[in-house]
């Protein structure tokens, strides 16, 4: 399928798109959708596939189980667009959405791929007892703000305590990250001091920060004993905010990215940069194409979840290319 001669880049979501019965209508109506599903049953042990489909919610909640089902049903999305003959200039994925962008670009299998990511959840929640760490959401205030207001909570306890920006995710939202005390220190301090809002995230670890550095030497050790190929099409990678083409790039990147923060308005805008114009957010969700109309309204942003969304974003291109 041709689309002008307009770059394009796909975008794969990460934790929090989950929902159950997520990839059951794509799996039911395209055989590479449903093969996807069976190689990640057999990739992992288990019914993954029943746990996307019919759940149950809680279970599908579950950090070890959330991620290899939001790269599977991301996968399965992406086979079946590629199947229809679109191919992008560019891949990213937020967090966890990275791997799905390896997979795309044929960086990693999808079965060692799908096997790291239960791995990468399951060391993530070990990582940190529960309720020692948190994560809040602060909007309305700009990086260099919330980075002040962060430091300052953080090294108001007597220890000192982590408290840091863990998700860059659009003008309006910075999520910040670290040990309870200290988020809900800056909570305080982003409201006294004008955010439009500051809340704190139903979440079951601190992601991107550096109480994960015990998950981060874990996931290491998994990465680096695997093969990576060079991406065949550039990938944006989280921690840099940059392009990414050769193997080692890419392992080093993933190794980084779970203490570091997900700098995915930086990663949109150098997409921008390069002139890509279409973006297209292929899994669960539409968490990333409300985040573009919050960086960018002037792009064009279309979900591929499941059929409907699919021959809606079809035709929109079958008529951007006519």
């Amino acid at each position: 399928m041709t689309i002008s001669n307009t770059p394009i880049a796909f975008l794969f979501p990460g934790q929090g798109s989950q929902t159950v019965g997520m990839g059951k209508e794509l799996a039911g109506n395209h055989a590479v959708a449903r093969l996807t599903f069976e190689e990640a049953d057999e990739a992992l042990g288990y019914k993954l596939s029943q746990l996307c489909f019919d759940g149950p919610e809680e279970k599908l909640k579950l950090t070890e189980i959330t991620q290899p089902a939001i790269l599977t049903a991301s996968v399965a999305a992406w086979r079946v667009l590629q199947g229809k003959g679109l191919r992008p200039q560019y891949v990213a994925g937020h967090s966890l959405g990275e791997y799905s962008a390896h997979v795309a670009a044929g960086t990693l299998t999808f079965a060692d791929a799908v096997r790291t990511v239960r791995n990468r959840g399951r060391y993530m929640q070990e990582a940190v007892p529960v309720g020692v760490g948190a994560m809040a959401a602060i909007l309305g205030m700009t990086l260099d703000q919330v980075g002040e207001i962060a430091s300052e909570a953080a090294n108001s306890a007597t220890q000192g305590e982590v408290c840091q920006a863990a998700n860059i995710n659009s003008p309006e939202q910075i999520v910040i990250s670290g040990h309870a005390g200290a988020v809900e220190r800056a909570i305080k301090l982003a409201n006294e001091r004008g955010a439009k809002k500051a809340v704190s995230l139903p979440v079951s670890a601190p992601f991107h920060c550096a109480l994960m550095q015990p998950a981060q030497d874990r996931l290491a050790r998994d990465l680096g004993a695997l093969s990576f190929q060079n991406p065949s099409c550039p990938v944006v990678c989280n921690v840099d905010a940059a392009v990414v083409v050769s193997a080692e790039a890419s392992r080093e990147a993933l190794i980084r990215q779970v203490t570091g923060a997900v700098r995915w308005e930086p990663s949109v805008r150098l997409l921008i940069a390069k002139g890509v114009s279409r973006f297209i957010e292929v899994g669960p969700g539409k968490v990333l194409w409300g985040l573009m109309r919050q960086i960018d309204r002037s792009k064009t942003c279309a979900t591929v979840g499941d059929e409907a969304s699919l021959q809606k974003t079809l035709a929109q291109i079958a008529a951007t290319a006519a």
